[in-house]
C-alpha cells in the first residue's frame, strides 16, 4: 500500500492528480491527514484524509508520497510520523516520491543521496548528495521526483510507470489524454 501524507498547506493538484492516477491504475494508496482528517490546502481546499496520522500504522508499506506547497511541506518536515514513515520505506527498500518543495523532506535525511533528482527551484541545496538534473520528473531506483504543481500528472504516470509498468501508464496516459502522453 502507498501512504500520501498531508498536511496543512499542501499544493492540492500535486496531491489530487497522482492520488488519482494511481488509483485509476489499481494501486492501493490511502491519505494519511497529519493532525486531524480534514486538511485544507495551500489553496484553501479541504481534502477528507482517509486515516489520521494517529491512525497510521504503516501496514503493508510500498510506497510514501509527498505532495508539497507551502507551509504544507514544512508540515511534513516537522512530523514524526512522516519521519517514521520515510525512514521505514528507505530502510525497507519501498517507494520515496515527493513533488515541488517536498523531496527535501527525503533530501535532508539524506535519502535522496546518489540518485537523480529534481525540486521546486529554491530547494536544491535541501537535496542532500542528490544528482539535481533539472528535468520535471526524475525516477531513480525506488525514488520518484518531480518539480512542482505543473508536472502532476507526469509525476503520477511516473509512479504508475515505476509500479504497474511502462505499457500500464501509457495505456492510462492515453486514456485521460495526458499532454505529451507517454510514447
Amino acid at each position: 500500500m502507498f501512504y500520501m501524507f498531508l498536511a496543512e498547506g499542501f499544493e492540492e493538484v500535486e496531491a489530487l492528480s497522482p492520488l488519482d492516477l494511481l488509483r485509476r491504475a489499481g494501486i492501493d494508496v490511502r491519505t494519511v491527514g497529519i493532525g486531524g482528517r480534514l486538511i485544507r490546502g495551500s489553496h484553501g481546499i479541504g481534502i477528507e484524509a482517509d486515516m489520521t496520522d494517529a491512525e497510521y500504522t504503516g501496514a503493508g508499506l510500498e510506497g510514501v508520497i509527498l505532495p508539497g506547497g507551502m507551509p504544507g511541506t514544512r508540515n511534513l518536515d516537522a512530523s514524526e510520523t512522516v519521519d517514521a514513515a520515510l525512514r521505514a520505506a528507505f530502510d525497507g527498500g519501498k517507494y520515496i516520491c515527493a513533488i515541488c518543495a517536498a523531496p527535501s523532506v527525503p533530501g535532508r535525511r539524506g535519502m535522496l543521496a546518489g540518485r537523480r533528482a529534481v525540486c521546486f527551484p529554491g530547494f536544491e541545496d535541501t537535496l542532500k548528495g542528490a544528482l539535481h538534473t533539472g528535468a520535471r520528473v526524475e525516477r531513480d531506483g525506488m525514488t520518484v521526483t518531480a518539480v512542482g504543481m505543473g508536472a502532476a500528472v507526469e509525476f503520477g504516470l511516473e509512479i504508475v510507470a515505476a509500479v504497474k509498468g511502462e505499457a500500464a501508464a501509457k495505456k492510462l496516459a492515453s486514456s485521460v489524454l495526458a499532454p505529451g502522453s507517454r510514447s
